[in-house]
């Protein structure tokens, strides 16, 4: 398609990351996805498919679903609960970030299982992450760090991280609960690992 990449300007505060603006995804905003059965098909080769809230797919996420395979979802920080109950349905692995107390965190969780998701977790940063399988809670700790440059992708490391472990230990009969906790802990290690890197693998370029 002929357009604008979709791009965000970020800034660092500290170490954090903070988002300036954005160009609303660019073309792929103004014309969002339509999965064909071709689409479909190729997906079919593949354990899980992430999207997230600033994907454009809500609308094609059923097709995904009704074929048969495994969504993983980022719901972010700012979805509003219209947005949960429109999309969480259409997740298998459902993720976000809170900045709460641990039985707000809780609580929240608890809201997206019941909409259907089977696994969901919410990171929060210096606080690690906290996960539910609709029986119990799972909370990691982050891990230790000598230096933050960035912590642009740590969200987004944590997510691929611990979807890998657990789909690859559960595919080779770990147990759930074991798969959970230890996906989680090398998870948490990994994205403590991408804050000490500049940008978000490491490559990062000053706006102009």
């Amino acid at each position: 398609m002929h357009g604008e990449n979709g791009y965000s300007r970020i800034t660092l505060k500290d170490g954090d990351r903070q988002f300036l603006d954005f160009n609303e995804g660019g073309i792929r905003g103004k014309t969002p996805y339509v999965l064909d059965r071709f689409d479909l098909e190729y997906m079919k080769g593949f354990d899980v498919v992430h999207s997230g809230n600033y994907s454009f797919t809500e609308n094609e996420l059923h097709k995904i679903k009704e074929a048969g395979i495994p969504v993983s979802f980022d719901f972010s920080d700012d979805s509003t609960e219209e947005y949960y109950e429109k999309t969480a349905p259409d997740v298998t692995y459902a993720f976000c970030s809170f900045d709460g107390t641990d039985e707000e965190a809780e609580a929240h969780l608890k809201k997206i299982i019941s909409m259907g998701p089977e696994l969901a977790m919410a990171s929060r940063g210096a606080k690690g992450c906290i996960l539910y399988d609709g029986e119990k809670f799972f909370a990691q700790a982050a891990a230790p760090l000598a230096e933050v440059k960035d912590t642009l992708g740590a969200g987004d490391s944590l997510i691929a991280s611990f979807l890998t472990g657990y789909i690859g230990k559960t595919k080779a009969g770990v147990d759930r609960e074991t798969a959970i906790r230890e996906s989680l802990a090398e998870a948490a290690a990994f994205a403590a690992g991408i804050c000490g890197m500049e940008g978000a693998f490491g490559y990062g370029k000053k706006y102009e």
